[in-house]
């Protein structure tokens, strides 16, 4: 990363964030080991599967739990730059000093996201769909509208999804005008037009453009906890709002809730439960001082962005496969069940992650962009 920050004594946390970042990139650490994936197709057609389901992707119209895991990632970027750029201004910085951080900092995030997945096995590659190339898109334009006022910021966010409506349903180009059918919408001509490729999964790059919605409503959210304004009845009620809106849109038929192209029914259900996340931490963690057992979760939360690129890189491309081989190697002295290796692997890959993490938190050297 571009700065290592020592912690200092007067840095006020917000640990309910702290966590939420920690518990996300918890498991995504456990998701990068293929865990998630292994144990949904292991358990098929059992009773099980109902809850191994949830931690993967839906295929396309519908809403899973780990469908919320990216929504989740990049509103609390926003609430982390609300409290960032808060302390920066009540120390003196000025905008433009702010600015450049900024700059700097969306600049690192769209090379780490690119980086991710230039390198494959046939050579190099260019793509925009990893979550920090998308997070550098939605920072940026959540700084750039942070001094506006809350009822203006909610029309930009209004905006950024009319015109997500507007480009998939009114563009009309020949191969791409289903607007919700996989590999035939605006999204993935976009794909072409950027990278002459598109994605077999059906993600899409200008997915960022929904999902600043994500970013700026989480710097809404900690302008909110910094306020003396009522936080956990607003961020509710907001909650319901938001989930009202985007269940009642898929439900009608008007947009169905799909993930992989960020629809704007998707966006604003997912922000509900973000909202709600946010809401049910704070009240637990910084008003009801539930703080037992937070250090598992706090120690990952605090270099969230180097955790995630070690084990997207390092992890995805080496190490997983290298800690997967020692294991599976000892373990075939005992046992020859493919499960219980590849789930003892993964717990493996897990904790020597979490004690990398750990080892940082101990030394105070956070990794920041």
């Amino acid at each position: 990363m571009t700065n290592i920050a020592k912690s200092t004594p007067d840095s006020p946390r917000l640990l309910s964030l702290d966590f939420l970042r920690g518990f996300i990139m918890v498991l995504l650490m456990m998701g990068s080991t293929a865990i998630y994936d292994y144990l949904d197709a292991q358990t098929l057609g059992e009773p099980a599967n109902l809850f191994f389901r949830q931690f993967v992707h839906h295929p396309w119209n519908g809403l899973r739990f780990w469908d919320l895991v990216q929504p989740s990632f990049m509103f609390m970027a926003g609430t982390a730059m609300a409290y960032s750029l808060h302390k920066q201004w009540s120390t003196g910085l000025t905008w433009n000093q702010s600015f450049k951080k900024i700059l700097k900092r969306c600049g690192w995030l769209f090379f780490w996201g690119v980086l991710d997945y230039a390198v494959r096995p046939s050579g190099l590659s260019f793509e925009l769909w990893d979550v920090l190339t998308q997070l550098s898109f939605t920072t940026l334009v959540a700084f750039l509208i942070f001094r506006w006022s809350n009822i203006a910021q909610i029309l930009v966010c209004t905006g950024l999804l009319l015109l997500t409506e507007i480009l998939y349903r009114y563009t009309n180009i020949v191969g791409f005008d289903q607007p919700f059918t996989d590999q035939h919408n605006f999204g993935n001509y976009m794909d072409l037009v950027l990278m002459n490729k598109i994605n077999s999964g059906g993600w899409v790059a200008i997915n960022c453009i929904p999902t600043a919605v994500h970013t700026i409503a989480g710097a809404l959210a900690g302008k909110l906890l910094l306020s003396n304004k009522k936080k956990i009845q607003t961020l509710v009620v907001w909650g319901l709002a938001c989930a009202a809106i985007g269940y009642g849109a898929d439900l009608a038929g008007i947009t169905p809730i799909i993930k992989r192209i960020a629809t704007s029914s998707f966006v604003v259900v997912s922000l509900a439960w973000c909202l709600w996340f946010l809401a049910f931490s704070y009240w637990w963690i910084d008003i009801k001082m539930h703080r037992k057992y937070l250090k598992f979760f706090t120690v990952v939360g605090m270099n969230s962005i180097f955790i995630y690129v070690f084990f997207e890189i390092v992890g995805g491309r080496w190490f997983n496969e290298y800690i997967s081989a020692i294991s599976n190697g000892v373990l075939g002295w005992f046992t020859h069940s493919q499960m219980v290796q590849f789930i003892i692997a993964a717990i493996c890959i897990f904790i020597l992650e979490w004690l990398l993490c750990y080892f940082l938190y101990k030394r105070k050297i956070f990794f920041k962009v």
